[in-house]
């Protein structure tokens, strides 16, 4: 589904996505169980797909998740024009084939300069209620990319804890002493509810410890910030939204301002609805007189919800984004770029054919278009 508008100089543009996969591991291996094994022929279908996108969009840095074959992916990302490719860490193998805990991974058509895990702080995680081992479910990877006319750029991709419930045997009744079970059904109810709210906990402590990177790194490199990834949750309505740092509570003048407007994460959904705003009226501004424009109201920003990105039965939700600093926000006096296009591939959702996309994603695949500033 389109939101775009076509940029017409392709010298200063830059198109950026976040691609979840769904399950990415060639036969003969299985993800999860030992019966999710790809046939050849819906491999080959698989890898199809994914060449079809990049050959259509054209994106120019991809961040992925749901990775298991490391390799595979690498090879079809160089045949498909992206010279760069990294990741940080491997799927966990349960068995001789069966596979889980996929990986992040980035390519790209311009270089990569440095590579790195994002780690938690340790300091944090008492102050955060956590416990001392916390450990993310899947590493976020850091990848500084030499983005052309902008210089070293740091790219995070993310793959957030899901909703599915932790599993624990703490959570049953059973352990609880004096405490008989008088339903076994309710007992598992109630194990499914905690353990979905220890995903949440999980997910949410993730983001905090990652914004916290973020913001360590920028402070010693001070390179524009690109985030992207399945967030696993609706960024303005979960605890998720401290990524964007916007409370206001603590500005207290110009000086904290600034630093908000440099450190913050935004949506670049409301980027690019803003920047479509600013250009309509500049629009405007061009081809109608004086007179015209007084007897007429100017186009003002209005705040229209995100585009799904994934569905669960009818129900669509928002789970993958990107996030730009204010590098890429023309309102900051130290921008460099704004986000111009905001592209949504979602046909393979609404309007599938078996054909084509029986074997192609469970999510849209966000893009976004971000032109440099002269």
């Amino acid at each position: 589904m389109p939101y775009s508008v076509n940029a017409h100089d392709s010298q200063n543009i830059i198109k950026i996505a976040t691609f979840n996969l769904c399950n990415y591991l060639a036969p003969p291996d299985a993800f999860y169980d030992f019966e999710n094994i790809y046939s050849k022929a819906q491999w080959d279908k698989k890898q199809a797909w994914i060449q079809a996108y990049l050959a259509e969009q054209q994106p120019d840095i991809i961040g992925f998740q749901e990775v298991f074959s490391v390799e595979s992916l690498k090879a079809l990302t160089q045949q498909a024009g992206y010279p760069f490719f990294s990741t940080v860490d491997n799927p966990n193998v349960l068995d001789d084939y069966i596979y889980d805990s996929p990986v992040v991974a980035i390519a790209s058509r311009f270089p990569i300069h440095d590579v790195a895990a994002v780690s938690p702080e340790p300091t944090l995680n008492a102050p955060l209620g956590l416990s001392s081992s916390f450990a993310f479910s899947r590493k976020p990877l850091r990848a500084t990319v030499q983005l052309p006319q902008v210089g070293p750029c740091d790219c995070y991709v993310v793959h957030f804890k899901s909703k599915r419930p932790i599993a624990s045997e703490g959570f049953s009744l059973s352990n609880t002493p004096n405490l008989p079970i008088s339903d076994p059904a309710i007992d598992d109810f109630r194990s499914q509810v905690l353990g979905q709210w220890a995903s949440t906990q999980q997910r949410v402590a993730e983001a905090a410890h990652l914004l916290n990177s973020i913001w360590l790194r920028k402070m010693e490199s001070e390179y524009p910030v690109i985030l992207m990834g399945d967030f696993n949750d609706e960024l303005e309505t979960s605890g998720l939204h401290h990524l964007l740092a916007d409370g206001g509570r603590h500005k207290n003048g110009a000086f904290s301002d600034a630093i908000s407007q440099r450190y913050r994460l935004q949506h670049s959904w409301s980027l690019f609805q803003a920047s479509l705003c600013h250009r309509e009226a500049r629009d405007w501004e061009t081809n109608e007189s004086v007179d015209d424009l007084a007897k007429i109201s100017m186009p003002v920003a209005v705040k229209h919800p995100s585009p799904y990105t994934y569905y669960y039965g009818a129900i669509g939700m928002v789970l993958d984004y990107i996030l730009l600093s204010g590098e890429f926000d023309p309102s900051f006096n130290e921008s460099l770029a704004e986000v111009y296009d905001y592209h949504l591939y979602d046909r393979h959702l609404i309007s599938p054919s078996y054909d084509i996309d029986s074997h192609s994603t469970d999510h849209a695949i966000v893009m976004v278009t971000v032109r440099i500033r002269q």
